[in-house]
């Protein structure tokens, strides 16, 4: 080889100069500079040696030149011009032969920053080249023939495919010798790989270097004929959606344009900022691509954070798939995404916690957890302590087994990493023993080694211990604070909070989802508060559970939520849209309900039933004091210096213009009165007032100068006589307190529809007849049987009552024949239940006897043939109404002592008088008086025996 000494130019990667071929490169200021210093100083145009930088395998390495390049000659150099001096150095060479660098040094393995400029390197060239064989090259003339065809036919230009027959007319007709120039000429024209080029640059030899030509034109030929047959098919199969997809990418490509230009008239001062009318301002409803990569992004992310094989992760990596195989612009595209986003939003369990999503503070560790939640519940709510007991109960529960986890976790991590030691130890003492002698390989002593997934910081699906809480159930009447008493739990545990209302729903998929094959499907109720919540511990309330729709041919509503609301099955609730096993067992279910008459017997069987009577007329005064009269003050712009309820008015307030368990009534009556002393204020201060006080009944006036027609004042303060003017006339007149003392009128308790208790009076006349008796008043069959066996037992011991003469004497009909009319008012409302029977009882005595029963009596119970009294529900209820209607003495069956003394408040027991009886005639005596009645002789109750 032929050795000489050239100026080398480092070609930046990807640029390759073959011989044969030619192009412009830019180059920098300094080599721009040597190389005109070259041709200044040559008398014809000089040569230089233009060698290729490789491509650095690793980011710490940098490229080096490669050994193997090109003599050009450079054919032109364009220098910057004085109106842009910033502009490179532009030179043209043309590939003369291949050059190697002679390594007589490391320069060739220098950082091409550290030889920027030209510098002269020996170099040598290859020996001639030798005729390649004649079947090499009639191999290659096939294969570049072969070649040109495919992109002659693939060329949309004319000019294109004229060159190209052109190049394979000559290729027919050349020589054994020209081959190899041949090949330079045509590697360097195609737009091949960058290795390709190097390989060819890299071999003189003629034979190689034909033969890998020829791999590279039939690569070339079998890439073009997939690209055209997958074209061909992408064309043919191009469908409505996907052409309306690509419009509407061209669309949104020409709205970014028309914002990048509206952005750029806006910094021109004759331009209006204002948003134009075309509507074209930015916001962040518009399309963009970065958006959509962000979304995809994301969802890759959140299913990477999934369990590893979980069933989960396993149906997200499947959809993830499918979902990249099938057109942006298909239906089917939208529905994986859509049901990979909702996979993707709910909390699993074990999944690795994204950096985005804020790590909660595990507020249920701390020492101070019990007594804070006792304050928030007395905080938010006033009494209700056998509720706020059972809670406090549940949260103890909690804490203690969340603690007692924690500590297994912690004692469990120690004993693998004790195991981990004592293998690493038995490891080491085999490794002394391997030189000794030859082990046989033999699987079945191969010994296991303990999982990664299994170590302590990835506890199983099953390792993690939640507490199984019971499922309560707030059973009362409307507003009594079933729903804020979740939201009080929730904020006690720190846990979020999620509200599923149940009334009205009478479809099955409403809780469990629709199936994937229905179009629109989605997933349940349960799993939307799941993916609200975010977190798989969330607290769910489902309210108004008594209110869900019957079995239909939609399915049953109700018996789908016995798998969400049994703790021995929600670990594995299957959503039919999801169709993966989702684990409840850490969510909080509280249930509310009016009544528990609708709800089927298998799920009250799974919940924990806890009873809301209602509040007492001082517990109503305390939370309208605590709560309802500042939250209205809020709410319609005023203070506590604007407006002050008397004590008096506000219980008449309660007791007037209120009848309710809860306390919405009386919030919105409340809101009245503020209502109308802000618009008292709001003139005031609109007539020029100023808020200061003149020393009349206790800063309780504010004057304010009228103009010359005199002063305009104003009053703060709500007194009991202004109500009426305020509220109007009160919807209760007190017509219960107002009782009259009258011959066959005794008064019951009763529950009415909402849950509320109240009294009812029972009215008995005696009109002429024949000896029959008659019910009135939406009576159900229940209670009219009671009235039947009050008839009869009055009947029979009409004689010891002094009633009748003998005991063949009927009541009614000696001595005059007579009916009896039993009604109970308000008889647009149904009545029924076994529970009138003392005092219907008691009304048949009056009646007959004369004696009446004084108007601050009340009793409920019911009776049977044999004069017992037997136990009825609701005693708190009635209490609770008697003690409203200012009743101060209950009678009650002796089986409900329990009852009183459980749920009626000590308050209420310690203002009200209790008499608790086994027999009708201790209930008589009890409501008329002792001696009141002329007993002939003592009764003798005997009970029969077999």
């Amino acid at each position: 080889m032929a050795s000489s000494k050239l100026p080398v130019l480092a070609l930046p990667h990807p640029l390759i100069l073959l011989p044969t071929s030619r192009f412009t490169m830019p180059v920098s200021k300094q080599i721009g500079e040597a190389i005109l210093a070259l041709i200044d100083e040559s008398d014809a145009l000089p040569v230089i040696a233009a060698v290729p930088m490789n491509n650095p395998t690793s980011d710490n390495t940098s490229p080096v030149l490669s050994e193997w390049g090109t003599a050009a000659r450079v054919l032109r150099l364009v220098k910057p011009t004085l109106r842009n001096p910033r502009q490179p150095y532009l030179i043209s060479l043309h590939g003369l032969t291949r050059i190697r660098l002679i390594a007589t040094s490391d320069a060739n393995s220098l950082p091409p920053e550290l030889a920027a400029d030209l510098t002269l390197q020996d170099i040598e060239y290859p020996p001639t080249e030798r005729i390649p064989s004649r079947e090499t090259v009639e191999k290659f003339k096939h294969a570049a023939l072969r070649l040109l065809d495919r992109l002659a036919r693939d060329s949309t230009q004319q000019v294109r495919k004229d060159s190209y027959n052109k190049i394979a007319s000559m290729l027919e007709d050349i020589t054994n010798s020209r081959a190899p120039w041949m090949a330079d000429v045509l590697v360097g024209s195609i737009n091949g790989e960058y290795n390709d080029k190097l390989a060819i640059l890299s071999t003189p030899d003629a034979e190689a270097r034909l033969k890998l030509a020829t791999d590279i034109f039939l690569k070339q030929t079998s890439i073009s004929e997939v690209s055209k047959k997958i074209a061909t098919a992408v064309d043919e199969s191009l469908s409505k959606q996907q052409k309306e997809f690509f419009l509407r990418q061209q669309l949104a490509a020409i709205t970014r344009e028309l914002h990048a230009l509206t952005r750029s008239n806006g910094s021109n001062p004759n331009f209006s900022s204002s948003t134009p009318a075309d509507g074209l301002a930015s916001s962040e409803l518009d399309d963009d691509d970065q958006h959509e990569a962000d979304d995809m992004a994301d969802l890759k992310r959140r299913i990477e954070a999934m369990e590893p094989g979980s069933e989960e992760r396993k149906m997200g990596v499947r959809e993830w798939r499918r979902l990249k195989r099938i057109p942006q612009g298909s239906v089917e595209n939208g529905v994986i995404r859509s049901y990979l986003e909702w996979l993707g939003s709910i909390p699993w369990p074990n999944s690795t916690p994204l950096a985005s999503e804020a790590q909660q503070p595990q507020v249920i560790k701390d020492k101070t957890f019990l007594t804070a939640a006792r304050a928030q519940l007395d905080a938010d709510h006033f009494g209700l302590e056998k509720i706020k007991k059972r809670l406090i109960e549940y949260l103890a529960v909690v804490r203690l087994k969340e603690l007692n986890a924690e500590r297994e976790a912690q004692a469990e991590q120690a004993r693998r990493e004790r195991q981990e030691k004592e293998v690493d130890a038995k490891e080491g003492r085999e490794k002394t023993d391997i030189d000794l002698a030859v082990i046989p390989y033999d699987k079945g002593q191969q010994r296991s080694h303990p999982s990664p997934q299994a170590g302590p910081g990835k506890p199983g699906r099953l390792g993690k211990k939640g507490v199984k809480g019971p499922i309560l159930l707030f059973v009362g009447p409307p507003g009594t604070g079933k729903t804020s008493l979740g939201q009080s739990v929730a904020k006690a545990l720190g846990r979020p909070f999620q509200r599923i209302s149940l009334g009205g729903v009478r479809d099955e998929a409403e809780i469990r989802g629709h199936r994937r094959t229905y179009v629109a499907s989605g997933p349940g109720l349960i799993v939307q508060a799941l993916r609200k919540a975010g977190r798989a511990d969330a607290v769910m309330l489902l309210d108004e559970i008594d209110k869900i729709g019957q079995s239909n041919f939609h399915g049953d509503p109700g018996a789908a939520l016995l798998e969400v609301l049994d703790p021995e099955q929600n670990h594995t609730f299957n959503d039919h849209y999801v169709n993966v096993p989702i684990d409840l067992s850490q969510v909080l279910f509280i249930c509310t309900a009016n009544s528990l008459e609708t709800i089927s017997a298998p799920l009250l069987d799974r919940c924990e039933i806890i009873q809301l009577s209602g509040y007492t007329y001082d517990e109503k005064m305390h939370i309208a004091r605590r709560f309802l009269l500042p939250k209205q003050l809020q709410a319609n712009g005023l203070d506590e210096s604007h407006i002050t309820i008397t004590e008096p008015a506000l219980l008449h307030i309660a007791t007037r213009y209120t009848r309710e368990a809860g306390v919405r009534s009386l919030e919105r009556a409340i809101g009245s009165v503020v209502r109308y002393k802000a618009v008292e204020w709001a003139e005031f201060m609109d007539e020029g007032g100023e808020a200061r006080d003149v020393g009349k009944d206790d800063g309780a006036v504010v004057m304010a100068d009228k103009g010359a027609g005199g002063k305009r004042a104003y009053r703060r303060v709500v007194e009991e006589h202004e109500v009426e003017k305020i509220l109007g006339i009160a919807r209760w007149d007190g017509e219960e307190r107002d009782r009259e003392e009258r011959r066959g009128v005794v008064y019951g308790l009763v529950v009415m529809g909402q849950g509320e208790g109240g009294i009812l009076p029972v009215e008995t006349i005696a009109v002429p007849g024949t000896g029959q008796v008659k019910l009135t008043g939406s009576l159900g069959d229940v209670i009219k049987e009671s009235g039947e066996l009050a008839l009869s037992w009055v009947k029979t011991h009409a004689y010891d009552l002094c009633i009748t003469n003998t005991r063949a004497q009927d009541p009614l009909k000696v001595p005059d024949m007579i009916d009896i009319h039993l009604h109970l008012p308000s008889g647009a409302q149904k009545k029924d239940g076994p529970s009138a029977g003392i005092a219907m009882t008691c009304a048949f005595v009056s009646l007959l006897t004369g004696a009446c029963v004084p108007t601050n009596i009340a009793m409920t119970g019911e009776i049977t043939l044999r004069g017992r009294v037997t136990p009825v529900g609701g005693i708190k209820e009635k209490v609770l109404g008697a003690h409203r209607a200012q009743i101060t003495k209950v009678i009650l069956p002796w089986a409900n002592r329990k009852d009183v003394e459980h749920d009626v408040a000590l308050e209420i027991r310690n203002e009200m008088e209790f008499v608790f009886v086994r027999t009708v005639r201790e209930a008589l005596e009890a409501a008329f008086g002792k001696n009141t009645l002329g007993w002939r002789r003592e009764a003798l109750l005997l009970e029969s025996r077999l």
